[in-house]
């Protein structure tokens, strides 16, 4: 039977850094320096991008808890991403 991947904390703060990020870049978290909760699709294409490549790259390798929490934090920000980009 293959070893089960370990959890790892620094993996699911990652995922929350990233995602809180793409949440700000999507005007959906105000900005901590300005207050302002303002839309920049380039920054939120990059870390959707990233994570995106972060499932790839990682398949197979990540807890279940790790994988379910990677695929919620990229079914949230995608249709956010295409709202924004739509407006």
């Amino acid at each position: 039977m293959p070893d089960e991947p370990q959890a790892d904390p620094r993996f699911s703060e990652f995922l929350f850094l990233q995602a809180q990020n793409a949440g700000m870049f999507l005007g959906q978290i105000p900005n901590p320096v300005t207050g302002r909760n303002d839309i920049n699709l380039r920054a939120a294409k990059s870390v959707l991008d990233s994570l995106e490549m972060l499932e790839n790259k990682t398949r197979g390798n990540l807890t279940e808890k790790e994988e379910k929490l990677l695929a919620v934090a990229l079914n949230n920000l995608r249709p956010l991403y295409l709202q924004a980009s739509e407006e």
